[in-house]
């Protein structure tokens, strides 16, 4: 399921994003999503069994993929 993308700025964003909206924030699939999440290239933590990406990392990501 890919989530509407609402953001205009970074601002928008919330503090913590879900794969499935990171996915639809960066205009990728979730599969991708998650690849980049699990090879450590977007730093998440996991609550209980979800994952959770900062905007903060999001952002650092942004910045080095730059």
């Amino acid at each position: 399921m890919k989530c509407k993308n609402a953001f205009i700025s970074t601002e928008n964003l919330p503090l913590v994003l879900s794969v499935p909206e990171l996915a639809s924030v960066l205009d990728i699939g979730v599969n991708t999503a998650y690849k980049l999440v699990s090879s450590g290239q977007i730093r998440a933590r996991r609550i209980g069994r979800r994952i959770r990406i900062p905007r903060s990392a999001l952002l650092e990501y942004l910045d080095n993929a730059s």
